[in-house]
């Protein structure tokens, strides 16, 4: 009863895998490598000859250089326009101020500029001599904050500067106050002969509007944050001295970060 089992095919010799067979050589056996072996050969011939998934492309050597695109061709031939409504009351503030408006924008800008007294709109559009893609926008920024309420002094640093912005948000957003109470928030914001506000924007080194309920900030955007966090107080109840301290120390670590 010797067959069986040198065959492989018995019982006490269970049939080997097809990956681990051997084969007889001289009356000996041949050794199959391990798996570990085979599958770190494998990958070094991945890693000679490319990927598994082979698209018979070659890789790229370096990435693709692009040349910087002038502004005649971002402009597409066309000149854009931006309008800017004017509320009633900005009418007399942009009639004595508009030399102020007119000159940065045209002289350093160059753009075009004009009043439309039929739709009570200011209309501001490029033209052949606009080098600046952003120029439009920074005029256009310029232009309603003066709407807004800031002096043109102040709003001429949306020109002259990149990291400026405006934020704009109502009272009734940060708490639902109406009649007496609405008043009340609104003048601790203001605060005596608007010391508060003027605080709040030596501090922050912003500029603040208060237009009835509305409220608009001017500034980098982490001075708009900590101003707008001292205006949420002031509306929330928070008494001002609790408010200016709170301002004062996080001014002094923006500054000291910095």
């Amino acid at each position: 009863m010797e067959g069986p089992a040198e065959e492989g095919t018995g019982r006490g010799c269970p049939a080997a895998a097809p990956g681990t067979q051997t084969a007889t050589e001289a009356g000996g056996f041949t050794r199959v490598p391990k798996r570990s072996k085979r599958k770190r050969r494998a990958a070094e011939l991945d890693g000679a000859g490319g990927s598994r998934m082979d698209t018979g492309q070659p890789w790229p050597g370096k990435r693709p250089d692009f040349p910087p695109v002038s502004g005649d061709a971002l402009r597409s031939g066309k000149d854009e326009m931006r309008k800017i409504p004017v509320p009633a009351h900005r009418y007399t503030p942009l009639k004595e101020n508009w030399m102020k408006i007119f000159t940065p924008i045209v002289e350093h800008l160059q753009l075009q500029i004009r009043f439309n007294l039929k739709t009570r709109n200011v209309e501001i559009k490029t033209c052949k001599e606009t080098k600046d893609v952003s120029a439009l926008t920074k005029a256009a920024d310029f232009v309603k904050a003066f709407i807004l309420g800031f002096q043109v002094e102040d709003a001429l640093a949306l020109v002259r500067l990149d990291d400026l912005f405006l934020e704009s948000f109502e009272v009734t957003d940060v708490k639902p106050l109406k009649g007496d109470h609405l008043s009340r928030a609104i003048g601790r914001i203001a605060g005596k002969g608007g010391k508060t506000k003027f605080t709040i924007e030596n501090v922050t080194r912003t500029r603040i509007v208060l237009a009835d309920s509305k409220i608009h900030i001017l500034g980098s955007f982490q001075n708009i944050k900590m101003a707008r966090t001292a205006v949420c107080n002031l509306i929330l109840g928070s008494p001002p001295s609790k408010v200016y301290g709170n301002i004062r120390a996080v001014a002094s670590r923006a500054a000291e970060r910095f």
